[in-house]
């Protein structure tokens, strides 16, 4: 005999199952559920019914000095539980690379790929901000190549922005052409994964006043490019 009272009650609805779904029935019979299919095989749906977070909200908030969160997600159900959190923005990364595929860095991530993540995501929350990566080789070549992979980010992977790594001068003028063309662009300073054959590895940036100075000086040739919001990646406090 199959006993409905052998799943406990937080047990079903951890499960969503109700308990006119499981019955005692004879073995040899086949159990049905009336549950739509999607509701059955389908992931966590997020109950969230709040407007979707802007560029405005954002600006609004860092006017008033108030806290703005930001997480990464690769997948479906992490972004829902991201969604349900209310967080203000949510990164798509390249480094789904490692921690998705395995890759020992992010450079073999392609468009491609980062087009189905961003995908995935986009379909669980819709209340954050979605950027995605630009991939190592999809914007340094010239700036219209740049604009080319924003554009399809944006068009096939559902997100609002894009983020780019670096501040040099290529990528300072890969970041102000796609902005030009309409995109919301973050940048990414300090240590940047995608650059780890010239940087030597993953290691800290800024560390003397050299290096720092420099860092400070690409994070204000972004923000006059146009950059909404800049990731600084290890880097020392003061």
């Amino acid at each position: 005999m199959i006993l409905s009272r052998a799943l406990s009650k937080s047990t079903r609805q951890a499960f969503g199952v109700a308990k006119t779904i499981i019955q005692e029935v004879p073995c040899n019979r086949t159990i049905s559920s009336m549950l739509p299919e999607h509701t059955v095989y389908g992931g966590p749906s997020s109950s969230a019914e709040v407007k979707r977070v802007t560029l405005r909200h954002i600006a609004s908030k860092y006017a008033q000095r108030e806290p703005i969160s930001m997480v990464t997600a690769y997948d479906y159900p992490s972004a829902v539980h991201v969604d349900r959190a209310g967080i203000d923005m949510l990164l798509v990364g390249d480094s789904a690379g490692m921690v998705v595929h395995g890759h020992d860095t992010t450079l073999p991530v392609t468009l491609d790929e980062m087009t189905v993540h961003c995908r995935a995501v986009s379909r669980g929350a819709t209340r954050p901000l979605l950027i995605g990566d630009l991939p190592f080789g999809t914007y340094e070549q010239s700036p219209q190549q740049a604009v080319n992979s924003a554009v399809r980010l944006l068009k096939e992977g559902y997100v609002d922005a894009v983020k780019l790594e670096g501040g040099g001068r290529r990528r300072i003028e890969a970041a102000q052409a796609v902005v030009e063309a309409g995109v919301a662009v973050m940048g990414h300073i300090g240590l940047t994964p995608q650059s780890i054959s010239a940087l030597g590895g993953f290691r800290p940036q800024g560390r003397n006043a050299e290096d720092a100075l420099k860092v400070v000086d690409a994070a204000r040739k972004l923000e006059e490019a146009g950059c909404f919001a800049i990731v600084v990646e290890c880097v020392p406090p003061s």
